[in-house]
């Protein structure tokens, strides 16, 4: 069965306050873009690639893709529009029931075995499946003032992060029920609950940071720095042992 990845990267990051897209500002020496191609390629190799770009992309590298087979897709006006005309794009070569992935471009962090243990996850699932976090922080729910309301619960929360995997003529229908009856999605897990379906939380790791705000650009540079001493040291072991 074959996994089709679908990467929206169309967005314009605004609130980075920089002189270009966030997703092609540099990471440890390549666009953030990149570093998270290389990793969803690490992961997947064999994998089909859907990258949408905005039409008017001026900065997008084609030598920055690693996999063999891609498509550029030109992405709408939001995500829900972007993701849905790259599973358009699918409905000559997908079967229905295969595994439509999704993931941010701003994520580059995600750690390898939380991608495979995502996919493993699928072998008995029938509806989807999505990386995730528990809530750790007392979470407080403001009024119209800025001020506290209440604080909720945070038992059973989870903080939703990508990727996001689904069947394909599922995920289809869902943005598509979405969009004619106006139902807001904010990520494709939304458009599947809108349907009355509840897709399975895979505990990811914390450090999947989307970058966002300023700051978080030279927060993933020690995320990655980390996570690659980390990997070094692992392999030291090994071959002591």
């Amino acid at each position: 069965m074959t996994l089709w990845l679908i990467v929206p990267a169309a967005g314009r990051g605004q609130r980075m306050q920089a002189d270009r897209p966030k997703q092609y500002l540099t990471l440890q020496g390549k666009s953030v873009l990149a570093r998270t191609l290389e990793r969803l390629h690490q992961a997947f190799p064999d994998a089909v690639l859907r990258l949408c770009l905005d039409p008017d992309d001026e900065y997008f590298d084609a030598e920055e893709v690693p996999f063999d087979r891609w498509l550029r897709v030109a992405g709408g006006d939001e995500r829900a529009d972007t993701v849905g005309r790259a599973l358009t794009t699918l409905a000559e070569e997908a079967a229905d029931d295969d595994w439509v992935m999704v993931h941010d471009a701003a994520r580059p962090c995600v750690r390898i075995e939380d991608l495979r243990a995502l996919q493993g996850a699928l072998d008995d699932e029938a509806i989807g499946a999505l990386l995730a976090t528990p809530a750790a922080d007392t979470m407080k729910r403001a009024d119209a003032g800025g001020r506290i309301s209440h604080t909720e619960p945070r038992d059973g929360l989870w903080h939703a992060l990508t990727p996001q995997v689904f069947r394909f003529d599922l995920l289809r229908q869902a943005l598509d029920a979405a969009r004619a009856t106006g139902v807001k999605v904010t990520d494709e897990a939304s458009a599947i609950e809108a349907m009355g379906l509840a897709p399975r939380l895979v505990a990811g790791s914390r450090d999947n940071l989307k970058i966002t705000h300023p700051e978080d650009l030279a927060m993933a540079a020690r995320i990655l720095a980390l996570q690659a001493e980390t990997a070094v040291d692992a392999l030291d072991q090994g071959v002591g042992a």
